[in-house]
């Protein structure tokens, strides 16, 4: 595959049939087959020659070759180790992109990625899009920008803030460490096999520190999670598995109202409420 020639859809259906491969619907597996979509996502992502890029999911690196392309350094993270030997070959004149096989949900990204920063240019499969933008957010702060593209729902979940219908612990978890925007949407007619959903391209930054401070991340998130466990409940209810009796006095020392629910309050107000906790 010389560089620079992007992959369509004849040739991802080529390179499936050469190699005698199927998507996997267990791994979710789409390939994007759009070289216009492909150099869109890198240049809303910012990249730059020298950039170093951790791709996860490559598949057979329609956007591999892309961020080559436009000079990045990459590392290719695929879990399917069917797939390595053709995303090998499809960048073999690339002089600028490794390939490794590994689970993105499990590998140790300290042993893998060099001193920062990083940024991360990923069409995810939907099946593992949240927990990984969420692992990488949380556990490795050399990755400094993230271009991600998920399925709508997912993507909503990620850039959503208080009121919002698609508003979570997610959410809540994403704004915590970063900004998340969506930026762009893409159909389902640019992968090989289409989806039967909307994608969209969500680009993130995270933020030089956490948006607030707290005496314990995991007890914020811990308080979090407990008020959308039911989100349908007022929050004297839904965090009484986690504050017990305390529920309405710490409420009330946060200055939230007993009475409201968890997609109103925004990420100060769970801040305010792990502080009360804490006292």
């Amino acid at each position: 595959m010389p560089a620079g020639k992007l992959l369509t859809p004849t040739a991802v259906r080529s390179l499936l049939a050469d190699h005698g491969l199927r998507p996997s619907r267990a791994l979710g597996q789409h390939f994007l087959a759009d070289p216009n979509t492909a150099r869109r996502i890198v240049r809303l992502a910012g990249i730059e020659p020298g950039d170093r890029v951790l791709e996860i999911g490559p598949g057979l690196g329609s956007l591999t070759l892309a961020l080559a392309d436009a000079g990045a350094r990459v590392l290719a993270l695929e879990l399917d180790r069917h797939l390595a030997p053709v995303l090998e070959e499809t960048v073999a004149a690339c002089g600028a992109v490794r390939v490794e096989v590994g689970d993105a949900l499990e590998v140790d990204f300290d042993a893998l990625l060099d001193d920062g920063p990083w940024h991360s240019v990923s069409n995810l499969p939907y099946n593992v899009a949240a927990p990984v933008v969420a692992r990488l957010l949380e556990d490795f702060p050399r990755v400094e920008h993230l271009m991600v593209m998920v399925q709508r729902e997912v993507g909503e979940r990620l850039a959503a803030g208080p009121g919002d219908a698609a508003y979570g612990a997610l959410s809540v978890k994403v704004a915590f460490h970063a900004d998340a925007q969506l930026v762009g949407t893409v159909p389902p007619t640019v992968f090989v096999p289409p989806p039967k959903v909307e994608s969209v391209l969500v680009r993130i930054a995270r933020r030089a520190a956490p948006a607030v401070d707290v005496p314990s991340v995991d007890r914020l998130f811990a308080l979090v999670r407990a008020g959308f466990a039911h989100r349908r409940k007022m929050l004297r209810r839904a965090l009484q598995p986690v504050l017990g009796d305390r529920t309405t006095t710490m409420l009330t020392a946060a200055g939230i109202d007993p009475a409201a629910r968890a997609e109103t309050l925004s990420l100060t107000d769970w801040a305010a409420l792990a502080h009360a906790d804490a006292a």
